[in-house]
Order: structure tokens, then sequence, then C-alpha cells
């Protein structure tokens, strides 16, 4: 690395641009939460039913997951600060495109290209990847914060959406919203105006050897492939399972009569403890490997889906939420440490993208069939036994692929500091 580089690296100019890449995914998040803070009053104004109403969020989901893609070879040629501008604009265009539109046709496409596809994708991905650029010792420690700032969105947005809508309808908040997504983000991107320093390649493990590596040819004696199609299946269904009570929550608040507030309350506390979730989750793997932390996850999730069927009063329904957002933070960063652990390098890119596109798909898809068996049913009770099926799924693929490992004798190295040395 050039000597006039050096000092950039984990420099106070680069704990300054991870706080202004929080800060942006915070702003950014707003697209993935605001949707199921104005379900049930988009679905009341609209005229429609609740499945028909969650279409909107499968849309949102959807064109996140494509926008990550397309954001990310955006800002490997022209900079993270010109996506993040891409941003800013789609993100506010969308939001007031939505809250003027006529019906739910215009809504959903709203939804899906301006605020999925253009705007909170270019906040996501692209801010993780530009992160890791500016840390070597801290790497970890900067992304788990970098990555939290979807779940900040989580816990700061519907709180404050459902305060706007209740004093001046869902429509003019959603235009606000757009309004200030414009007037804050483009001063903040301006931040991240500066290329990342080039980086040395990565160290060998500590005491002068190189860990033994996990990837190889055929990853836990499967063809990569199916591996990744393995990994793939259990990601969507974990991300169906999970997005039961994010998506219907404020809903089923609502049904249950302690009204749409109450339910945006339970939906700040569950994606606040899904940062602390994330952070803990980060520490966890580094100790334990990425196929014990989701198994942990995974498990812990079906727990806190299961507590949800005889929870029917407030109290218990504030203590679920709280404990299901705890339990579910470090699933989806688990899968990305897993493509790490059982890949090569080179190939870490594509298939971590992969991966996390059918998480995506897997909440969009979630977020659907959970109004759909709503609507089959009257009740959420079916869509909540729904989720618990589709995470037991994730469960069985998590432990025949830990069996795998343990029977070929694949243990996660060690480190002599007693963390995990990089696979």
């Amino acid at each position: 690395m050039p000597v006039d580089e050096r000092h950039l690296i984990e420099s106070p100019y680069a704990w300054a641009r991870l706080a202004m890449s929080l800060l942006l995914m915070t702003i950014g998040g707003s697209g993935m939460y605001a949707i199921t803070v104005v379900l049930p009053r988009m679905q009341e104004d609209f005229a429609v039913a609740r499945g028909d109403a969650s279409l909107a969020y499968t849309l949102t989901m959807l064109g996140f997951g494509v926008g990550g893609i397309v954001m990310g070879r955006v800002a490997d040629r022209f900079g993270v600060m010109v996506v993040v501008m891409i941003g800013a604009v789609g993100l506010g265009t969308g939001f007031i495109a939505a809250g003027l539109a006529p019906g739910l046709a215009l809504f959903g496409i709203a939804q899906g290209l301006l605020v999925g596809m253009l705007g909170t994708s270019a906040t996501f991905a692209p801010l993780v990847a530009d992160t890791s650029r500016w840390f070597d010792r801290r790497r970890g420690l900067a992304l788990a914060i970098c990555m939290s700032g979807n779940y900040t969105a989580g816990a700061f947005w519907p709180p404050v959406l459902q305060y706007f809508i209740e004093g001046y309808g869902w429509r003019h908040a959603y235009i606000g919203l757009g309004v200030f997504c414009i007037a804050s983000m483009v001063p903040l991107a301006l931040v991240l105006r500066r290329r990342p320093p080039s980086q040395p390649l990565a160290a060998a493990a500590p005491g002068g050897s190189a860990a033994p590596a996990l990837a190889s040819s055929r990853p836990l004696g499967l063809s990569p492939n199916l591996l990744l199609a393995l990994l793939c299946v259990a990601g969507v269904s974990c991300c169906v399972a999970m997005s039961m009570p994010q998506v219907h929550i404020v809903a089923y608040c609502g049904d249950l009569g302690f009204g749409p507030a109450r339910g945006a309350e339970m939906l700040s506390l569950m994606l606040g403890m899904g940062v602390v979730s994330r952070l803990v989750s980060g520490w966890i793997s580094d100790r334990i490997g990425g196929l014990r932390t989701l198994l942990l996850g995974s498990v812990l999730q079906g727990i806190a889906l299961l507590l949800f069927l005889p929870s029917d009063a407030l109290v218990s329904l504030y203590l679920v939420s709280g404990l299901f957002g705890l339990f579910q933070g470090g699933i989806v960063p688990a899968y990305a440490l897993i493509v790490r652990e059982y890949f090569p390098p080179e190939q870490a890119g594509a298939r971590v993208g992969t991966v996390l596109m059918a998480t995506l798909l897997g909440m969009a898809l979630g977020g659907w069939m959970s109004g759909a068996v709503f609507d089959l049913t009257g009740s959420y009770r079916a869509a909540f036994l729904n989720g618990i099926a589709w995470n037991l799924l994730n469960v069985s693929i998590v432990a025949f692929l830990l069996w795998r490992a343990s029977a070929l004798g694949l243990v996660v190295p060690w480190t002599r500091a007693g963390g995990r040395a990089a696979a």
C-alpha cells in the first residue's frame, strides 16, 4: 500500500465515514419498514384484501434484492457516493409517488421499482462493501455496526411514521418522508466522495501459519452448487418465517383491538432488539462458526414463533416481540459467514450475493403468504403455524449440513487468541 494511503485505514475519517454509513442505512431502511406501518391504512383506502395489500411489500423486497446486485456493480465502477445519490432520489420520488398513487397497482410499482430497487438497495450492500475496505483489524466490528443500520431503521421509523399517519394521514406521511430522504441523504452522501484506499492481501493466521481451510472443491462432501442450493432453500425458509411478525405485527395488533400504534411500538422493539442480536451473534459466530450460529438462531426463532400462538394480551405480545428480535437478528449474517468458510475466497462475492438474494426472496414471499393465509382463514394463527413449518425446514437443512461437517471432521479452526482464524 502506498505510504500516503496507510493512515486512512481505521483512521478517524474511516470511523466518521462508518458513522455516516450507519446513518444513511438507517434513513434508507425506511423503505423496508414504512410499508409495514401503512399496510392496514393503505388496505382500507384501496379497499383490497390483506393478501393483495401485502403484495406491495413483496414487490419492495424483490426490488431490494435485485437492486442490490445492480447497485453493487454501479458502486464498483463509479463509487459509493454516486449510488447513495441515486438511492436518495429513488427513495424520495418513490415515497412521493406512492403517497399520490390512486390505486394499489401504481402504489406497488412505486414501492418495488423506486423505493426498493433504486432506493433502499443503494443503502445496504454497497455501504457494507465500502465499509469493509476502510478497516482491517476491526473489520468485523465495523461491519456489524454498519449492518445494524437496517435494524436501527426498524426501531426508529415505525413509531415515527405511525405518529404522522395518525396526525396527517398515511399519504401525507409518505410524501413528507420522501422529501426528508432527498433533503437529508444528498448532503450526507458527499462525505463518501473519497474512494477507498488499496489494501494488502490478508495476512496469515496468528502464529505464523495459515489456518486449515474449510473451503474445498467439494465443500462438506457436496458439489458447490448443491451446497449453495441448500443454503438458498434454507435462506428462503428462515425468512418466510421471519417475515410473519415483522410484516404483520401492526395489522395483527389492530385485529386484536390494541390499535396499530401498539403494533408499531412492538415492531420498533422487535427490530431494536435485533440490533443487539446482530452484534452479539457476530461475536458468537467468531467463536463457534457460521453453521452453529445459524442453527442456534433458527431454533430460537422457532421458539419465539411458538410463543406468539398463546400470546394475545398486550404485555405478553410486547415480551414475545422483544424475544423474537433478540433471537433472529444474527441469522442472515451467518449465511454470509458460512459461504466464506466453505467456498474459496474468489467465489465469495457472487455466492454471498446469491444467498442473500434468497433471504430477501423469503422475506418477500413470507410477507405475501402470511396475508394470503389470513385471507383464507380469517386468523393469524394459521399464518404463525405456516411460519413455524417453514422454520422447521430451515432447521432441518442446517442440522443436516452441520452433521455433514461433523461426520467429515470439518471443525472451525481456532486462533491462539481464542477466536476463529479466517477460513
